[in-house]
């Protein structure tokens, strides 16, 4: 047991800034004496967890890993995994509170939970929309790393003035949340945030709908902190590491 925990610090040690590591830099990162780290090292690059190349020699991250990395992305259930966050958010806010997934251009609803108050609003599961459109695309959108051209592309046939996002979307990714109002449902008060896959590439955007007469300016603010900590939440769940 006490092998396999060592081995697992030495594959944990690699980062996405930190992909490949010679045996001096893991000695830094793992409390393993010299002999120790190259008779694990060479278990793991035989069992296919590791590779290694160069002069001086340099490790990094195997097929192995990415054969697992498969096998548990393809079994996710992304509803599922975010239920918790999801209901936290609704237990709390009183709002209604939905999951949307990242899909290219678009984002599409794959949870929602409606709020139990008599004004209110929802789109409802498999509600699908541009992400250039309203404050649960435009969290996704901040952190989607497109071109100029890409934007303009994404925002034909809608009324959408690409001209002020780039500001607009440095703001978002500021703060950690987007806000929208009377965008897609007069009256209505959108706020959200993103969430992010192990990669850290982002994967989608939890969102909170309510009516202005509820969601006003101090208000805004407390529901777009909660949203950022619960998208930080689920962003770990799926297996991204702390910034």
């Amino acid at each position: 047991m006490r092998a396999v925990s060592r081995a697992l610090d030495i594959l944990m040690a690699f980062t996405p800034t930190d992909s490949e590591l010679s045996a001096s830099d893991l000695l830094k990162r793992v409390d393993l004496s010299r002999p120790t780290l190259y008779r694990l090292l060479y278990t793991l690059e035989q069992s296919g967890f590791l590779v290694s190349s160069g002069d001086p020699q340099k490790f990094r991250l195997g097929p192995s890993v990415a054969h697992l990395a498969h096998v548990w992305t393809s079994t996710l259930n992304l509803a599922e995994l975010a239920a918790p966050n999801l209901r936290s958010l609704w237990e709390r806010t009183g709002e209604t509170v939905a999951l949307f997934a990242f899909q290219g251009s678009w984002r599409t609803c794959v949870a929602e939970l409606p709020s139990m108050q008599a004004l209110s609003f929802k789109r409802g599961i498999g509600y699908r929309e541009r992400i250039v459109v309203g404050a649960s695309g435009r969290a996704i959108l901040a952190h989607a790393g497109i071109s100029e051209r890409e934007l303009k592309e994404y925002a034909k046939g809608t009324q959408v003035d690409v001209s002020r996002y780039p500001a607009e979307l440095a703001a978002i990714r500021k703060r950690g949340y987007a806000v929208s109002k009377n965008e897609l449902i007069q009256g209505a008060v959108a706020i959200a945030a993103p969430f992010f896959e192990g990669s850290g590439k982002v994967a989608g955007s939890i969102a909170v709908f309510g009516p202005g007469a509820r969601i006003d300016g101090p208000r805004i603010e407390e529901l777009g902190q909660m949203l950022a900590k619960e998208g930080q939440a689920l962003s770990a769940t799926l297996g991204k590491l702390p910034d």
